[in-house]
């Protein structure tokens, strides 16, 4: 007998380390998936092209626009000397450049990639506006807008769908560990039965029901913590070169919700299947 309670008891901590193993998995792929789509939101990029002239007090102002992470998030100077010696550059004409020119033409320039928040169709057309009208600037180029709206369109419908998936799969995985803790404690049932006959009160009946579900909850976080572990370095191992995955953080937080949801729900489910059983009068119990 004690046998079948163990296997009972393993084959139940198992289920539950797989249905926390796979939420934990698809929470860091979908949050690894919005973080994704806002790096990508931050790859428009608006190219401003400063004047020779250009005074060190409209620099400064500039400058300091780019430092201001609530609209960009990075800006990169690119000098006129350092653009007409880049061979890529040089390649797209048919002729020597310094032959036909004589003199360096071209202008000083910055490349600005805006915030996630101002990658939409207005906020690329309120920066741009901006720029053109500080001193100093002579031209400010911008990608397509429709292209723009088309790319922050398609991201914010995956980000939704994503966020929908998750819930989803969450309402899912707790009625799996609903009905897992469920099964455990109707196949005792008749021990609790026994303890109410011998006149155990309802906390004595419930108090090694929930140790042991604390002890369960907290054996299966671990094994599917173990393994969101090996799934989280596979993935930063053979991700591909430009798409950055969840910081360790944002995995130690998703770590620790798993943890904390295993041990939670599972004496919750637990306080709740055995309190029903508490409750409900022998006969049923027999009949149940």
């Amino acid at each position: 007998m004690g046998r079948k309670v163990m296997r009972s008891y393993i084959i139940s901590t198992i289920s539950i380390a797989l249905v926390l193993f796979m939420l934990g998995v698809v929470s860091y792929v979908t949050l690894s998936a919005i973080k994704a789509a806002r790096t990508l939101r931050e790859s428009v990029v608006v190219s401003v092209e400063v004047a020779d002239d250009i005074s060190a007090e409209s620099r400064k102002a500039l400058e300091m626009m780019f430092e201001d992470r609530s609209v960009c998030s990075g800006a990169q100077f690119l000098g006129k000397d350092s653009k007409i010696a880049d061979e890529a550059f040089r390649a797209q004409f048919e002729v020597d450049l310094d032959l036909l020119l004589g003199q360096n033409p071209l202008l000083d320039s910055y490349e600005v990639a805006l915030n996630a928040d101002y990658s939409n169709r207005e906020g690329v057309e309120m920066v741009a506006e901006i720029l053109r009208s500080m001193d100093g600037v002579e031209y400010v180029s911008v990608p397509p807008v429709d292209i723009v709206e088309s790319m922050h369109k398609s991201i914010s419908q995956a980000t939704v769908a994503l966020l929908i998936f998750l819930c989803v799969l969450l309402l899912i995985s707790l009625l799996l560990l609903s009905n897992t803790i469920r099964l455990v404690v109707y196949s005792k049932r008749y021990l609790i039965n026994t303890m109410k006959l011998v006149g155990a009160t309802k906390w004595y009946i419930m108090r090694p029901f929930l140790g042991s579900a604390t002890m369960q909850g907290f054996v299966a976080g671990v094994i599917a913590t173990a393994m969101i572990c090996g799934v989280v370095y596979g993935a930063e191992s053979f991700a591909i070169n430009g798409i950055e995955m969840l910081g360790r953080g944002a995995v130690a937080v998703i770590i620790g919700a798993v943890m904390t949801l295993g041990v939670v729900v599972t004496v919750v489910f637990s306080a709740v299947a055995v309190n029903k059983f508490v409750n409900m009068r022998s006969n049923k119990i027999y009949l149940y």
